[in-house]
């Protein structure tokens, strides 16, 4: 499974199809990976027409979802690594919104290394896991118009295999 994940977020046509079959707000949104490697993964969203808010920024639902994304690429990794099947969820999030957002906004998150670790620790116990992690959102001058912490909680999947 883990090639096929990195098939699917380095492919940019294989993405905008798994956006549309699975993620369709995603999609019609315009997110778009920037950056995956070893140490962070960026998530960038358009300001246009679709993502708008009648106070000429960009709707914070927007917002929300690429910095969602920006996590969950490094939870989907971590996870198609593991052993076992290990199931996902954001199970808290917590956002500032520091400035207008009138640009294309790029989430970024630095936090491989801690998602890694508890999807780790969960698969070794074999109990459910929790770890929260930051997102930054810059607008094209660099500056940060979001922050958020998503907490997400990794569980290993019961099947017969594990339960004996």
């Amino acid at each position: 499974m883990a090639k096929d994940v990195k098939k699917l977020l380095t492919s940019k046509w294989r993405l905008r199809l798994y956006f549309l079959k699975s993620l369709p707000l995603a999609f019609i949104a315009g997110l778009q990976v920037e950056k995956i490697d070893d140490t962070q993964v960026s998530v960038s969203v358009p300001f246009n027409y679709i993502n708008k808010n009648p106070f000429r920024s960009m709707y914070f639902a927007s917002l929300s979802m690429a910095a969602e994304l920006s996590t969950a690429i490094i939870s989907l990794m971590a996870v198609s690594y593991a052993p076992v099947p290990v199931s996902m969820l954001v199970t808290n999030m917590q956002a500032q919104f520091i400035k207008k957002a009138k640009t294309k906004i790029t989430f970024t998150c630095y936090d491989l290394e801690p998602i890694f670790n508890t999807v780790k620790q969960a698969v070794e116990s074999g109990q459910g896991r929790t770890v929260t992690v930051k997102t930054t959102g810059v607008d094209r001058q660099g500056q940060v118009v979001a922050e958020f912490h998503i907490t997400w909680s990794f569980k290993p999947k019961k099947t017969t295999q594990n339960a004996n």
